[in-house]
């Protein structure tokens, strides 16, 4: 886990530095809950650095646990789509013949059809994230009173603003997507000076630093790696009046998120959970005291779900 999460954090670190520009074959194959992890090991055995799994059945399980209900049974088997990424290099098409030649000798020891879970190719393109995406991002307001700023643009602030002046690396995202956004609208609502909130999971930050600009007292709760993505978050959290006590550094990298961008502009998110893998159970146990004190409560996904689903009990 170790290797594999360092290589893509060393390939992102690159990218971000404008050192390389990289193109990417995205790797999809269609498969059985039986035989997923099969086709994930055959995928990072090809030369992969980790897989995404895109499982209807599991969505509509978090979905109803999130609600508080349960979820309904499955009707039929759905498939899985188990999907990866390599560099567009010259190594490419050995990788490809190795993935294909390994679920081949998977499908004849486990008895599954290997022409059903064919592996699909399509090319995506590095978004310049340096760079080209900053076209795209500009100053926005995202509720009443909250703004979000890029740090390269000009803007002339109201009196009741509160303005969040970010300069996204790949330890923060621009906090514009549309959830992220309705979590700032949330905050505007529920955070008041001298209320309480409790972030856990370390994720990019910005509903942290929203909600001390509010006006709270905010303690953020998770694990970061030790590389530089680590510094640039700590950082930043603590220039904005977040307390990071809570922030354990452990060996390993930060969460790490690589985006994709194809040529009709659909983007993928690729992440690699890192240090936040971390954030144990115990250690929430740990912080009940601190926990049952806050107002409110902010949960991030990038940590695992029990630990996510011990801290909402």
């Amino acid at each position: 886990m170790w290797e594999s999460s360092r290589r893509m954090q060393d390939g992102l670190d690159a990218v971000r530095k404008g050192r390389i520009f990289l193109d990417w074959a995205e790797i999809s194959l269609q498969t059985s809950h039986a035989e997923m992890e099969l086709i994930a090991q055959a995928l990072l055995d090809a030369g992969a650095a980790g897989v995404v799994y895109e499982d209807p059945e599991e969505e509509r399980r978090y979905l109803a646990q999130a609600e508080g209900r349960e979820a309904a049974p499955p009707q039929a088997e759905e498939p899985v789509v188990v999907k990866a990424y390599l560099p567009e290099d010259e190594d490419l098409t050995a990788r490809l013949a190795e993935l294909r030649e390994g679920i081949a000798r998977l499908a004849r020891a486990d008895g599954f059809d290997a022409a059903a879970c064919a592996p699909l190719v399509r090319h995506v393109s590095d978004a310049d994230w340096e760079n080209n995406w900053k076209a795209y991002f500009h100053t926005q307001r995202v509720g009443e009173r909250i703004v979000i700023q890029p740090t390269w643009e000009t803007y002339e602030a109201q009196p009741e603003d509160i303005v969040l002046r970010l300069d996204p690396e790949s330890a923060f995202g621009t906090g514009t997507h549309p959830t992220t956004a309705m979590c700032l609208r949330a905050l505007e609502t529920l955070v008041r000076p001298g209320m309480r909130v409790f972030d856990v999971g370390t994720g990019s930050g910005v509903l942290a630093i929203a909600a001390a600009k509010l006006g709270a007292t905010v303690r953020m709760f998770g694990a970061v790696g030790s590389d530089a993505n680590a510094d640039f978050l700590l950082g930043s959290l603590a220039d904005a009046g977040v307390n990071i006590n809570g922030i354990r550094k452990v060996l390993g990298p930060s969460g790490t998120t690589v985006i994709t961008v194809d040529s009709t502009g659909e983007n993928t998110i690729v992440y690699s959970p890192g240090s936040n893998a971390n954030v144990s159970v115990e250690y929430v146990e740990s912080q009940r005291e601190l926990l049952t004190a806050s107002s409110v409560l902010g949960l991030c996904l990038e940590s695992p779900l029990e630990t996510v689903t011990a801290c909402a009990r």
